[in-house]
């Protein structure tokens, strides 16, 4: 009696588990329909490989040349869109694998810079030669070196000048001459003592014999035996051609003397860069010690001819020389700044460059990817200007785009091959409605 009932229960348990089964299945059922009611019903156009989009079909199949399951295209989907024609697809699964970033083409103000090699010269209008104005010998030298530093009234050496001691003497002798005359009722005499005095005392001048010196003449009565020539400017001596007992004549140069706190920089400028300066247009000169100092200058003429052998034209600039640093002979690197302008630029990562071809990926939203060749222009620190090819504001691809060049070199023949007649899957040929279009 006991296994009787232990039978039934168990039945009654077998036909509850089916009863729940049941119901279950029927709750399933039911969710699907309300889905597939909810489910918008849309409309297929067409289907493709979804390794190779290029390839169509009006029919679902397998693909002939992966075995894969044809997709539909609906209407609304972007892959069916006619202006996507032509452009490149990558998931956004795939373009975060391969770390694909975006930038933009952009209008930027930019100042270039481009480098010269220079070579400092002395101002040569601040150059000065010494000549003696008389003949004669040389008794003392005061700056006997080169190199030496001078200023403005120095003593420089002296010279024994028979002219120089007989014009003073002649000096002497009209000033004594007007004393003498002063008494004389004769008016014109006395008019001729000055003439003289004034003649005999320009003749002093002309031959350098200062001021100071005529004085001394006139306040002793005795000429000066051995006259002193002075610097007429402050400076450095680069030349010197002055010894004691030397002969000299006013063609003999017994010094040069030049000032050295402003010096021209001749700087050497590619005949390709020579479009870029213009007279008045600031420069940079840096020092090869003291790490690079950098002191300003300004381009004050242009040489007209360019050098046959280096191609290079001479540029003069001037610079003022502070401490004395720039110092005749030297070699210093030139930096000319170029007026900034408004140009069309991009990130350098942005264009992928292949020698002939240069290339930017256009970002045309969901994936699409437009292949683009543009023409360069010159390269401004981390951009580069886009002379054809590109407009401002356009979105692009600044980083990935080695791989999706080569996603596109992959893709691109498998779409060529599937545009081939002989590459038209039995199926599709035979709806009449299947066709090939690159990816």
């Amino acid at each position: 009696m006991k296994s009787i009932f232990i039978l039934m229960g168990a039945a009654l348990l077998v036909a509850a588990g089916f009863g729940g089964g049941f119901a279950y299945r029927q709750r399933l059922a039911e969710q699907a329909k309300e889905r597939n009611l909810r489910k918008p019903n849309r409309r297929v156009l067409y289907y493709v490989d979804p390794m190779h989009p290029g390839y169509k079909s009006d029919k679902p199949g397998i693909a002939p040349d992966c075995g894969m399951k044809l997709e539909p295209v609906y209407a609304g989907d972007p892959m069916a869109d006619p202006t996507k024609a032509g452009l490149l697809n990558i998931t956004a699964e795939k373009q975060q694998l391969i770390g694909v970033e975006y930038g933009q083409a952009e209008l930027t103000s930019v100042s270039s810079t481009f480098r010269a090699v220079g070579k400092v010269t002395p101002d040569e209008t601040r150059v000065v030669h010494v000549h003696p104005k008389i003949e004669g010998w040389i008794e003392q030298v005061y700056v006997d070196f080169m190199g030496a530093r001078v200023e403005k009234g120095q003593p420089l050496l002296t010279i024994y000048s028979p002219e120089m001691l007989a014009a003073q003497q002649e000096y002497l002798l009209a000033l004594q001459a007007r004393d003498v005359l002063k008494a004389s009722p004769l008016k014109e005499a006395a008019e001729n003592s000055d003439s003289l005095i004034r003649a005999s005392r320009m003749r002093l001048e002309l031959w350098d014999l200062g001021p100071e010196q005529r004085e001394q003449v006139e306040k002793t009565g005795k000429p000066i035996r051995a006259i002193t020539l002075f610097a007429p400017m402050g400076g450095y001596v680069i030349a010197r051609n002055a010894f004691q007992g030397q002969k000299v004549t006013p063609d003999t140069e017994l010094y040069q003397i030049t000032d050295l706190s402003r010096v021209w920089v001749m700087a050497d400028v590619f005949e390709s860069d020579a479009p870029n300066v213009r007279v008045g247009q600031g420069a940079v000169v840096s020092l090869t010690y003291e790490n690079g100092r950098r002191i300003g200058a300004r381009v004050s003429y242009i040489q007209p001819q360019v050098d046959a052998a280096t191609r290079t034209l001479k540029v003069r600039l001037e610079a003022a020389n502070p401490g004395m640093q720039l110092k005749p002979d030297m070699f210093v690197d030139v930096e000319f700044q170029v007026a900034s302008q408004r140009k069309l630029t991009v990130p350098a990562e942005a264009v992928l460059d292949a020698g002939a071809r240069k290339t930017i990926f256009i970002d045309h939203g969901n994936g699409y990817l437009e292949s683009r060749q543009v023409q360069t222009g010159e390269r401004m620190g981390g951009r580069i200007e886009i002379l054809e090819g590109l407009r401002a504001g356009e979105r692009i691809v600044t980083s990935g785009n080695f791989l999706i060049d080569s996603e596109s070199q992959l893709k691109q023949p498998a779409a060529s091959a599937a545009t081939a007649p002989a590459a038209q899957p039995a199926h599709a040929s035979h709806s009449g409605a299947g066709e090939h279009q690159h990816d």
